[in-house]
């Protein structure tokens, strides 16, 4: 079984090392069973908790606001297109004595023949009602109809189609704006490594007080099995009238008060199983057990420099000060933008167009060549050459604000001041960080003296305990001061794991203030 539940680790560090989209688990990729370490479930968290999977979208939300700001300098290209379907058209000289023009085109075309006329010999001048009437009659021949339209203006369809293309040649706040993004992942990059920290830490909590729960209800049972046995003991000599039975009912009472302790301690260790597998980012159904033990190693306090050192080394390794810097430098880029307002822009541009002026009727009459009064008709094309005409235009735009009413000033006064604003928070973190360390060190320090002392208190529990046994089996001892020695042995053990409890958190939390890396110990999404 041990040798199984073993490969089932191995599997799933694979499964989750090789992760999906976004670096965490399917979570039908997580058995339902599950034995880790420390080390196994610090590697599944840094890839599966849920705040580290939220971090890492904000990074690539910040990846895809870069490609937007390049967006703004690059190339933009639009494309238009409408259609009008004129129902009534207005004339355009309505109202005015232009329209009488169009009457005079008939009595131009009946001087021109009249004219030729008298050149001609064979041609005899005619008069105007003369004319009108055989060139109606030529076109009746030819069975051409002329549209009856009081708008020789009239256009049944418009068509209009464009494209457009623009591009920045100076624009100081995009360009400025490339930066500022590009600077926020850094400043995200720096929030993300600062969580991952703040994960780890949290989960060697969740995993120590799971330890500590799982080692306390060790110690109940343990305690239980003895006392189970003192009231066997008990029992024999009140039945052989050694004891009374006053002895027997108080051994029985302790006995069902461990059993409730110990109850109560089952249901805890399981909450903070439930607990860690949260951290973990793994469904809490899944029944994780753990391998390890609360273990002190003295060598821990020898490698702990003092809090000068510390200090110098959380200001140095900790992201969050990395992110205080970055983020001035993000307000400084931030000024830049509003200054560049002061600036114009210049973009360069250039237009295609295609224009259709497209009537129902596409009627062509021609006269036959030779005959005035003989006609012939054709239809034009839809996208022929009459109705189709192309546009194009290029050029440069200049936009420049002279005076908006002194916002801009105000915007740039009010950006120094979140720059001081921002310098004062670096300023508090730096403070801080200080006593965070400082508490870190006490809190290690504190833990160690406990540990030594109830390192002492426990070889004095099993020898006091060892000599009420000694003094029972001689008959000089009683029950009484076996059981007393027994519960201050237990007593003992268990205020000596939670010294070690809280020293290994205390290490964990000195470790989160002075920003260890990370990386330096385990793996973790790019």
């Amino acid at each position: 079984m041990a040798h199984a539940k073993i490969l089932f680790t191995v599997i799933l560090g694979f499964v989750l090392l090789s992760g999906t989209a976004y670096g965490q688990t399917d979570p039908e990729d997580i058995p339902d069973e599950l034995t880790i370490t420390l080390e196994e479930a610090i590697q599944i968290a840094l890839l599966n908790n849920y705040m580290l999977r939220q971090g890492v979208l904000d990074i690539e939300m910040v990846d895809e606001q870069i490609r937007e700001a390049w967006g703004s300098v690059y190339p933009q290209v639009n494309a238009s297109g409408s259609y009008n379907r004129n129902i009534i058209s207005p004339n355009p000289f309505a109202g005015s004595d232009a329209g009488g023009l169009f009457n005079l085109i008939g009595s131009l075309e009946w001087l021109a023949f009249n004219e030729n006329a008298r050149f001609d010999d064979d041609t005899d001048p005619i008069s105007l009602e003369e004319f009108m009437e055989r060139q109606q009659e030529g076109m009746e021949a030819a069975g051409i109809s002329r549209a009856a339209d009081d708008n020789p203006f009239a256009v049944d369809n418009q068509f209009e189609l464009g494209l457009s293309v623009t591009q920045t040649l100076y624009n100081g706040a995009a360009f400025a704006a490339i930066k500022g993004v590009r600077q926020m992942r850094e400043v995200n990059q720096d929030q993300f490594q600062r969580e991952q920290q703040t994960v780890v830490d949290q989960v060697r909590n969740a995993f120590y007080t799971a330890l500590l729960s799982q080692e306390q209800t060790q110690v109940l049972r343990s305690s239980i099995e003895r006392l189970q046995r003192t009231v066997e003991e008990t029992e024999a000599s009140v039945e052989a009238g050694v004891l009374s039975r006053f002895d027997l009912l108080s051994a029985e009472v302790e006995l069902v008060n461990l059993e409730t302790d110990l109850i109560e301690a089952e249901n805890q260790s399981e909450l903070s199983i439930r607990n860690l597998s949260l951290q973990l980012g793994i469904p809490v159904k899944t029944r994780v057990h753990l391998r390890g033990a609360l273990e002190f190693d003295d060598q821990q306090m020898a490698d702990i420099p003092g809090v000068e050192d510390a200090y110098r080394r959380a200001l140095e390794q900790r992201p969050d000060m990395s992110r205080a810097e970055g983020f001035l430098d993000l307000l400084e880029v931030n000024n830049r933008i509003v200054r560049s307002r002061y600036r114009p822009t210049v973009n360069a541009f250039a237009n295609v167009g295609y224009m259709g002026q497209v009537p129902d009727n596409r009627q062509v009459i021609s006269q036959t060549p030779g005959d005035q009064f003989g006609f012939t008709s054709s239809q034009r094309r839809f996208f022929s050459n009459s109705y189709w005409d192309p546009a194009v235009s290029v050029g440069i735009q200049l936009q420049w604000s002279l005076f908006n009413g002194f916002q801009t000033r105000s915007q740039i006064q009010q950006s120094k001041i979140e720059m001081r604003q921002a310098e004062i928070d670096r300023e508090l973190l730096e403070n801080n960080i200080y006593l965070e360390v400082e508490q870190a060190l006490n809190d290690l320090e504190t833990a160690h003296k406990r540990i030594t002392s109830q390192q002492r208190n426990i070889e004095q529990a099993e020898v006091n305990y060892e000599n009420s046994l000694r003094r029972l089996a001689e008959g000089v001892g009683t029950t009484l001061e076996e059981r007393q020695a027994s519960s201050l042995l237990d007593q003992s053990r268990l205020n000596y794991l939670s010294a070690v409890y809280d020293f290994l958190t205390a290490m964990s939390r000195f470790q989160q203030v002075t920003g260890e890396p990370v990386n330096e110990h385990y793996q973790y999404p790019n």
